[in-house]
């Protein structure tokens, strides 16, 4: 099934996502999970804490531009603090159509790894140290990684940039 560009879904992700984490030298495991209708049960599924899964969301800039938060699941984004941080007054959360535009992936894939443009990353300090859970690229998997891998291989700014839920 192809998506709103075109492309093939879930498998493309995936391998635009494994593709990147290997070019990046990042080891990562990706598993098959069951359907979940929560970060919660989605958690559980796995045998995982939700803090231990980290969302990749997708935010824009006033300038149009996006970046990626990563933050864990117990947590949410504290909006000043991650203003305050990049430099501007004004952040957002675009609609899905949008996001899936910005990076390739559709809500619930995302990533920043394999993304379709390689925006700046943003990742909360409190995942560093710890072996994290986060989107693949498709439905219905998840990635292990090493989340000082990650954000060494991203480039990503590590700061407080969220607040409890």
């Amino acid at each position: 099934m192809a998506n709103a560009r075109g492309e093939a879904g879930d498998g493309v992700g995936r391998e635009r996502f494994l593709a990147d984490a290997t070019a990046r030298g990042l080891h990562v495991e990706v598993v098959e999970r069951p359907a979940a209708r929560s970060l919660e049960e989605a958690a559980a599924g796995m045998g995982i804490s939700p803090a231990d899964i980290v969302k990749s969301l997708v935010v824009k800039h006033k300038d149009g531009t996006f970046l990626f938060a990563l933050v864990p699941g117990d947590r949410q984004i504290s909006w000043p603090k991650l203003r305050a941080l990049v430099g501007v007054n004004r952040l957002s959360l675009p609609p899905a159509r949008v996001a899936l535009e910005a990076t390739g992936y559709e809500r619930g894939t995302i990533t920043p790894l394999g993304s379709t443009t390689a925006w700046p990353v943003y990742a909360d300090a409190s995942i560093t140290g710890r072996r994290i859970s986060m989107g693949a690229g498709a439905q219905g998997v998840s990635a292990f990684v090493d989340a000082d891998a990650l954000t060494e291989a991203l480039g990503a700014v590590v700061a407080d940039i969220s607040d409890p839920n």
